[in-house]
C-alpha cells in the first residue's frame, strides 16, 4: 500500500483513486509484458487513464520496488515495536 501513496505523490499530473490502483493492479495480473497494446488494455481496464498514465504509474512503481528491496525505504515502526 505504500507504493500507492508514493506513486500518487511522485506523479502529481495524475491523482489515482483507490478503486482505480484496484483496477490498474488487476489489469497488471492480466496483461503481462508480452501482451500488444498492454499499456493501451491497461488503460482501458483502469478507466479515465491514458496508455502513457498507466505506462508512467507502472514505472513509477517498479522506480518504488527497488527503493524498497534496496532498502532505501526504512519499514513502518508500529505500535509496541
Amino acid at each position: 500500500m505504500a507504493s500507492n501513496s508514493l506513486s500518487s505523490s511522485r506523479n502529481s499530473n495524475s491523482s489515482w483513486t483507490p478503486k482505480q490502483n484496484k483496477q490498474f493492479e488487476k489489469a497488471l495480473a492480466l496483461y503481462d509484458k508480452d501482451t500488444p497494446d498492454r499499456w493501451q488494455k491497461v488503460a482501458r481496464a483502469v478507466g479515465g487513464k491514458s496508455a502513457e498514465e498507466v505506462k508512467q504509474h507502472y514505472e513509477v512503481l517498479l522506480e518504488d520496488v527497488n527503493h524498497i528491496e534496496a532498502g532505501r525505504v526504512p519499514f513502518p515502526r508500529y505500535r509496541g515495536d
